[in-house]
C-alpha cells in the first residue's frame, strides 16, 4: 500500500499521543512507564519546527496512523546537523510497510534540514526497530546497557547511527 505524510498540526496532537500511550505497556518502545498527556506534550510538540525538526503523520481513510519525528540530539548548536528520528505506528498499521517508508522519506529529507546524521535510540529487546534500522544501513554506535528499569527488568538502549552525507 503507497502512503504519504505530511506536516503534523496542533488538531493531530490527540491522535499523536495516543498511538505513543499505546505503546507504553508493552515496554519496548517507550520508557515512559505511564501514558502521557496531550496537554504535557504541548511544548515538545512546539518544538518540533518545519524547517528543522518536522514531525509527520500518516493517514488512513481519515485517521492518523503513525508519526515520525526528528528531534534536536542534545540541543547544543554543534549538533545542528544530528538528529534523533522517532517512529511510532498505531498497532494496526504495524508490519505492512508503514515504518519502511517513513524511515526512507527520513533519510531522503534529512539533507534538506541540514542533517547529515541520523540517530535511532531503540532498547535492545526491541528486535523490531532495530531490524528496521538496521535494513537501512543504520550500525550499533553505542550500547548503554541496563540504563533503563521497565517492571523492574534492567534494559539496554541502543544508539543506532547512520551518515547520510
Amino acid at each position: 500500500m503507497p502512503y504519504s505524510h505530511r506536516l503534523a498540526q496542533i488538531a493531530d496532537l490527540p491522535a499523536i499521543v495516543a498511538i505513543y500511550n499505546s505503546t507504553v505497556a508493552g515496554r519496548m518502545v517507550t520508557a515512559d512507564t505511564e501514558p502521557v498527556s496531550v496537554a504535557s506534550r504541548q511544548g515538545w510538540f512546539d518544538e518540533h519546527v518545519p524547517q528543522r525538526r518536522p514531525l509527520w503523520v500518516v493517514e488512513e481513510g481519515g485517521r492518523i496512523i503513525g508519526w515520525l519525528s526528528y528531534s534536536n540530539f542534545y540541543g547544543r548548536p554543534a549538533y545542528a546537523g544530528t538528529a534523533e528520528l522517532s517512529i511510532y505506528l498505531h498497532e494496526s498499521a504495524r508490519g505492512k510497510g508503514l515504518g519502511s517508508y517513513l524511515l526512507t522519506e527520513a533519510i531522503t529529507f534529512a539533507p534538506e534540514l541540514g542533517v547529515h546524521t541520523l540517530l535511532g535510540f531503540i532498547f535492545g529487546h526491541n528486535t523490531p526497530s532495530l531490524k528496521l534500522f538496521a535494513h537501512f544501513g543504520f550500525a550499533e554506535w553505542a550500547n548503554m546497557p541496563r540504563v533503563a528499569t521497565l517492571d523492574e527488568i534492567e534494559r539496554d538502549l541502543l544508539i543506532l547511527g547512520k551518515r547520510i552525507s
